[in-house]
């Protein structure tokens, strides 16, 4: 038995073969490219190899599944394992090779390669909106260097929706914010485009996808979220409680104890940024919808603040997210009471 380490970068990687005595018996530099791959591990296709869940990493994991049992090592977790002073591709690629032979390598999950695929078409979404996000709010900053202008604007409840964007093409603003504010209006076309495109997909996603069908059931969760969740979540099962779901999501209070006493302070935003993202998000439109969840919104609002009472939101959002997809039920209005709960009636057969 051979254990290979693999340290990914952008161009090449460096891998380090070792054998069970953990002598090393093969090292060296490798572009990347599959061929490259498949050349140099040839000889040691009945071992094992560990590869770091860095960026893009699913391309070289899915290269090296083709002639390798392959362990995804998370980032976080071998660097408080094995931190070095001295770094080096050839002393990560050992060390991994190491902790992969010791049984001791921290495992990444590794959702397939079409959830893969979808993950990545849901996060160009995400990168266009938050574009888009940014030339509107460049938009108004060009708007409001002439005072004046904004004042002229219809009574629309959204500036750039149909009658707003028709208002928007007739001003005329002088000297060159004017040639900017066409070339703002013209790239906003081009996203609403690309998300227009994007959102069809996500309706196809969301069609063939039993999870994102129940949580649509949850307040808050629409057509993209829903999908989203599903999809960064995959399987529900490797989380044995909502806490580990949180915690997964980043969601939970750091926490520091010393000398009997303990102290809690911001979350820790380690883990699944979108899962996090999309939770934080969907609090705004949760609360309006829920009666319960606004409720205890409220409470911690008043009791502390804003923000702490939208993150102890998306927390028990989470806890909901996870209950609907573990249990395989709708998340719907109880018959004689205003709260929603996981009503039985409402089961859903696998």
């Amino acid at each position: 038995m051979h254990y290979v380490g693999v340290d990914y970068h952008k161009k090449y990687s460096y891998i380090v073969v070792k054998d069970e005595q953990g002598k090393r018996v093969h090292k060296g530099m490798v572009n990347n490219t599959r061929d490259e791959f498949q050349r140099f591990l040839a000889p040691y296709q009945l071992g094992k190899a560990a590869l770091e869940a860095t960026r893009n990493w699913g391309l070289i994991y899915d290269w090296l599944e083709e002639i390798l049992d392959v362990a995804l090592a998370h980032p976080l977790k071998v660097r408080a394992i094995a931190e070095a002073r001295i770094k080096t591709d050839k002393i990560s690629a050992d060390i991994l090779a190491d902790l992969l032979r010791a049984d001791l390598l921290p495992m990444a999950y590794v959702p397939d390669k079409e959830t893969r695929e979808d993950k990545n078409i849901l996060r160009q979404r995400m990168f266009f909106i938050r574009i888009q996000t940014m030339v509107k709010n460049r938009t108004h900053a060009i708007l409001d260097r002439h005072p004046e202008i904004p004042s002229q604007a219809p009574d629309v409840s959204d500036l750039f929706g149909a009658s707003g964007m028709e208002w928007l093409r007739s001003v005329v603003l002088p000297g060159e914010d004017n040639r900017l504010l066409v070339s703002e209006l013209e790239l906003l076309e081009v996203l609403k485009q690309k998300i227009s495109q994007s959102d069809g997909i996500v309706k196809e996603l969301g069609k063939r996808d039993k999870r994102a069908k129940l949580l649509r059931s949850i307040p808050g969760l629409g057509p993209f979220f829903s999908v989203l969740v599903a999809k960064e979540i995959d399987d529900i099962s490797r989380f044995k409680s909502d806490k580990k779901l949180c915690t997964y999501a980043g969601l939970v209070p750091s926490t520091h104890a010393s000398g009997g006493k303990v102290f809690n302070g911001r979350i820790t935003k380690q883990g699944n940024k979108w899962l996090r993202w999309a939770v934080v998000e969907a609090v705004p439109h949760a609360i309006k919808s829920d009666p319960d969840l606004y409720s205890y919104y409220e409470r911690i609002r008043i009791k502390k603040s804003k923000n702490a009472a939208k993150l102890a939101a998306a927390r028990r959002l989470l806890t909901i997210i996870y209950r609907v997809l573990s249990q395989q039920r709708l998340y719907e209005k109880r018959i004689n009471n205003s709260r929603r709960s996981l009503a039985p009636a409402a089961l859903v057969t696998p």
